[in-house]
């Protein structure tokens, strides 16, 4: 099974991406062995859910690293390093890394964490206190869930061939 998170503050501009993504799957037809899951700002909900042994995680997020607005990431955490993060929540953000790190000191066994982010353009409530997306990082959502099927169908065709018998 995967699990697809979205994460992220609906209310603070291009911080809501991850929860646009994981609504966006979700309108879909669901995909046998895939589970979408908008955590929005609940780390504490993801840290549980990753304690289910799911076979990859890919987390969809804003992630900030100085690229162009828009820009789409697939980032690779290093899930040894988690051990070296404090293990604490703050309950009006996410940090993925942090809920990471809580369900690793929890016992979870993370595997295939993937963090698919957007460089956002700006974490501020639009005009006139309009919610939502800018241009840029909402025409970047179709092509993070082209970016997630990839990720999937890897995963998948990696699955197969470790359950397929050996040849020779």
């Amino acid at each position: 099974m995967i699990l697809i998170a979205g994460v992220g503050n609906i209310f603070m501009g291009d911080d809501a991406f991850g929860n646009e993504v994981a609504r966006r799957l979700a309108e879909r037809p669901p995909s046998l062995g895939v589970r979408v899951v908008d955590f929005g700002i609940r780390g504490l909900d993801l840290a549980f859910a990753l304690m289910d042994d799911y076979d990859a995680t890919i987390i969809v997020d804003a992630t900030s690293r100085g690229g162009e607005p828009g820009t789409i990431y697939v980032i690779e955490p290093v899930v040894s390093r988690l051990d070296e993060m404090a293990a604490a929540l703050d309950t009006h953000s996410m940090d993925p890394l942090r809920a990471l790190a809580l369900a690793r000191s929890m016992g979870a066994k993370l595997k295939n964490i993937r963090i698919v982010g957007c460089e956002p353009e700006t974490f501020e409530p639009g005009d006139q206190g309009q919610f939502g997306l800018s241009h840029k990082v909402a025409a970047a959502v179709d092509h993070a869930i082209d970016v997630i099927n990839s990720l999937i169908q890897g995963i998948a065709a990696e699955r197969r061939k470790t359950l397929s018998p050996l040849r020779g």
